[in-house]
């Protein structure tokens, strides 16, 4: 079965032909589903555990990265559910904008990830993980300030920059070649006074008393946050032109 989780902003009739196109699309497929739609439900959490635990197999994001960022915990949270966790699968529609996770996985526009969910080509997939905040794509920072500590040594920028810490290409002009399977974060840091520096890390320390943490380009987190790699953490549904092997 089939849960497609509605953004609230879908509800803007600037979206209104896309929803349409799309609600068509699955219907023509047979993949028509039940319908959640986000606005006004406090226990987002609750209500998508509770479509797992009654048979959802497939839980999918109808709305951008942050429809994604909003019930992820829901499905990986093995703690409540397990066994039914491992079962559930994460499929996107992407409507409007800031929708670089699709693109990761592949999918363009609402009809194409009608298709794909049909086609059901499956990756289990790393998750970055900020504190308790899971991230697909990636988190930034300001790199002015910054130190990664890693226990042993740590490393402080003394130039103005960006730190980015990838578990997911979303541009396919990124000559970094992350590989969200491989159990490491590319850790990759641009100054302008020094080239481009990479670090494959599974856990460490970041901090800046200034700048917060931008997790795939919707949440804001404070620092010091742990951050690490938690390994072949979700399965979700993928285009054949994603952006990993």
């Amino acid at each position: 079965m089939h849960v497609y989780i509605y953004d609230d902003y879908l509800n803007k009739s600037k979206y209104s032909k896309a929803v349409n196109r799309m609600e068509i699309r699955l219907t023509d497929l047979g993949l028509n589903g039940k319908i959640i739609r986000l606005g006004g439900i406090k226990n987002i959490k609750g209500t998508i555990q509770n479509e797992i635990k009654l048979g959802a197999k497939t839980i999918v994001a109808v709305g951008n990265n942050q429809t994604v960022n909003k019930i992820i915990g829901a499905i990986i949270d093995t703690d409540i559910y397990g066994d039914f966790q491992r079962k559930t699968l994460l499929g996107i529609i992407p409507i409007g904008n800031d929708n670089s996770i699709a693109t990761s996985f592949g999918i363009k526009n609402e009809e194409e990830a009608c298709n794909i969910l049909l086609a059901r080509r499956i990756e289990k997939i790393d998750l970055g993980l900020v504190g308790d905040r899971y991230f697909l794509n990636e988190a930034n920072i300001e790199g002015l300030g910054t130190t990664i500590d890693l226990g042993d040594y740590s490393l402080e920028i003394e130039d103005k920059g960006t730190v980015r810490i990838v578990n997911l290409l979303s541009d396919k002009a990124n000559l970094i070649g992350s590989n969200p399977h491989d159990g490491l974060l590319d850790v990759i840091i641009n100054t302008r006074k020094k080239d481009q520096t990479l670090l494959k890390l599974s856990k460490f320390t970041i901090t800046n008393s200034t700048e917060q943490l931008l997790i795939d380009g919707v949440i804001e987190v404070k620092t010091p946050a742990e951050v690490s790699v938690d390994r072949d953490k979700v399965s979700v549904i993928v285009g054949k032109d994603r952006l990993f092997q």
